[in-house]
């Protein structure tokens, strides 16, 4: 079969690897119908995260159950499945506690010796535990397959940062970062009942898809600016709810910067280049909280699945380009130059 591999930075390719096959009585097989490329994928392509030549990419797909082993039993062959960005058997004490991303049997799609999502198809381990089942009718509606591939990341990781900055009914929340997880957030927040979203970007394309998920203000600078700009907003307090959904040293400062006092930070950004730190006493003198980490979006699927379906809340407009299987490459080179916000990958074949 065909499936992108990496073999150094900026150097992607679409290669023929060998077909995946139940090695065990738990795992599955699934072809992949629609996959994706994240935001966190391109620190591996740009050489910020080490990669062994060869290896397998790509943690987000959804698609069809070709093959299950002998101790399956919550799929069968033929269903339509989405799998969250990391397995996990759903029995260990993390799991049964709803944090599945720190599974004991757990893995991440893509490791040394296990298949990525970014490929024609994909051995799951521990399928019972991982896979979720979709309405097979939706096989055949692209635009709702769009809308339910963000299950397997972006939008769980965006509910996960609502959730931790403690969006509710009446909350002022404050979303760093326009990238997919942030408009995601946003997303999330106002189905969580935010009464006012202020979304921090400074790309209109994405700051307009940010205002369709129910932005109500939209802050363009950044830095020290962005902060002023926010307190602005909200009578000098800052927001109730800040959201971090870039990972660098300049998001966090800002993130609180632009919280209000006894409020709460969600940060789901993939932390990358920080040197000096935060300062904990300004967090602690001003009661400020931090929440996040690796969304464990396995636990929020069963939650936000029937939202999907039913339209009340509709993500796919993260994705603005698409290709198939053999053009990852080109998403990789769009999304690295920002002239993708994120790239779909499809396989009908």
């Amino acid at each position: 079969m065909r499936a992108t591999t990496i073999h150094a930075p900026y150097d992607m390719r679409v290669e023929d690897v060998p077909d995946p096959v139940a090695q065990l009585p738990t795992d599955a097989v699934v072809r992949v119908l629609r996959a994706c490329i994240c935001g966190s994928d391109l620190w591996a392509y740009r050489g910020e995260a080490a990669r062994q030549p060869g290896q397998r990419i790509g943690h987000e797909f959804l698609g069809v159950v070709e093959e299950t082993g002998s101790e399956v039993t919550t799929v069968r062959r033929g269903d339509l499945v989405v799998a969250p960005f990391m397995w996990s058997d759903g029995v260990c004490d993390y799991c049964r506690e709803g944090l599945t991303t720190s599974c004991e049997h757990g893995g991440f799609w893509g490791s040394v010796g296990y298949d990525g999502g970014q490929g024609e198809a994909v051995r799951v381990p521990f399928a019972d535990g991982t896979l979720v089942r979709l309405p097979k009718e939706a096989a055949t509606d692209d635009h709702l397959l769009s809308a339910l591939l963000t299950l397997s990341d972006v939008l769980g990781t965006g509910h996960h940062a609502a959730l931790g900055a403690g969006a509710r009914p009446g909350a002022t929340v404050a979303v760093v970062g326009d990238g997919a997880v942030g408009l995601c957030a946003v997303l999330a927040a106002k189905r969580l009942g935010a009464e006012r979203i202020i979304a921090l970007g400074r790309h209109q394309v994405r700051t307009d898809i940010a205002r369709r998920f129910g932005a109500t203000d939209v802050v363009a600078e950044r830095g020290e600016a962005a902060v002023e700009a926010v307190r602005e907003l909200t009578r000098g307090q800052g927001a109730h709810a800040v959201v971090e959904a870039v990972g660098t040293e300049q998001s966090m400062r800002t993130a609180v910067g632009v919280t209000r006092d006894g409020g709460a930070i969600g940060f789901v950004g993939v932390p990358h280049g920080s040197g000096t730190g935060l300062d904990l006493g300004v967090m602690f003198d001003r009661n400020i909280s931090l929440r996040g980490g690796v969304a464990p979006v396995r636990a929020y699927i069963p939650d936000l699945l029937p939202d999907v379906l039913d339209g009340t809340i509709d993500p796919s407009p993260v994705f603005d380009m698409t290709v198939d299987i053999e053009d990852v490459p080109a998403g990789y080179k769009a999304m690295d130059e920002r002239t993708a916000l994120k790239v779909l990958v499809t396989n009908d074949r």
